[in-house]
């Protein structure tokens, strides 16, 4: 099995459509593939996908823990779940009038179109990344790290905070539709051991079932951290390439280092809950 279960397609911050993700699924020879568009529950049925694959239902959903924001993967969803279905449209809410907001504080800095941008494009999902795209595109940043640097990080002149929903509530939200909760890329939240420790005694003290260990540019000591990390906590373990866009050189569908054998005996794919979709 070859399983790349956290990527992106072009109705959130990715760039591509679902279709050539699983074309590049198949061409990479995964065996196992999630979408997993932050906040978004999408019908694939227009998507051509050979006997070789097998789609596995998921999202990405923002949560905050202690102020930080994190992203919890829920695979094996069940998309007709009403609940789940009302919690991504309070999602989608907050993530439209967290960009309102920011243009509200890009054109009091005569920067303005950014809505309008954002209505041209399929995305459903409305992001700070395609804030960021806007204000290189429009000349205002040079790239996307001086776009957040300068405008959307924490002290840029167009910041606004999100509420994101606390991690117990993502986490059920995802249960409740019957699917897995995975800690996404836990070594990309620039946390000390100490408080990553933290985050994941309280994810799974809060039922989260498992923890990515291991992404595209993940180092081996890390991931064999992460590995352990989790089987403390009895954490499955998972893998997702967090695909985006074939410009950023250093990720593929598929592209990320090999679960090992540690993490293997204890991989998603033993979870009661996987059979149920796959």
């Amino acid at each position: 099995m070859k399983a790349d279960l956290h990527c992106h397609s072009y109705f959130s911050d990715g760039q591509h459509p679902p279709q050539l993700l699983v074309d590049l699924a198949v061409k990479n020879h995964v065996t196992h593939l999630a979408i997993t568009d932050h906040d978004c529950l999408l019908d694939y049925s227009s998507v051509v996908v050979p006997p070789e694959l097998t789609l596995v239902p998921g999202l990405e959903i923002s949560a905050c823990w202690s102020g930080i924001e994190i992203h919890i993967v829920g695979l094996c969803i069940n998309s007709a779940s009403q609940d789940l279905q009302d919690f991504v449209t309070r999602q989608q809410e907050l993530r439209r009038e967290r960009i309102r907001e920011i243009d509200k504080k890009l054109r009091r800095q005569d920067i303005s179109g950014l809505l309008e941008c954002l209505q041209s494009k399929p995305c459903i999902s409305w992001t700070r990344s395609h804030a960021a795209e806007f204000l290189v595109t429009s000349g205002q940043a040079k790239d996307m790290r001086r776009a957040f640097n300068k405008f959307l990080r924490p002290g840029g002149s167009a910041f606004v905070a999100a509420q994101w929903p606390k991690i117990d509530e993502a986490i059920s939200a995802i249960q409740q539709a019957a699917g897995i909760a995975v800690l996404a890329h836990p070594g990309r939240y620039g946390l000390s051991q100490t408080k990553l420790r933290r985050l994941m005694d309280d994810f799974q003290h809060n039922g989260g079932d498992a923890a990515e260990v291991s992404y595209s540019s993940i180092n081996p000591i890390q991931q064999k951290a992460l590995t352990r990390m989790a089987q403390e906590r009895r954490l499955y373990a998972s893998a997702g390439s967090d695909f985006h866009s074939l410009e950023r050189h250093w990720t593929d569908i598929g592209r990320f280092p090999a679960l090992d054998a540690a993490a293997i005996q204890n991989a998603i794919w033993f979870h009661p809950r996987w059979n149920s979709c796959c």
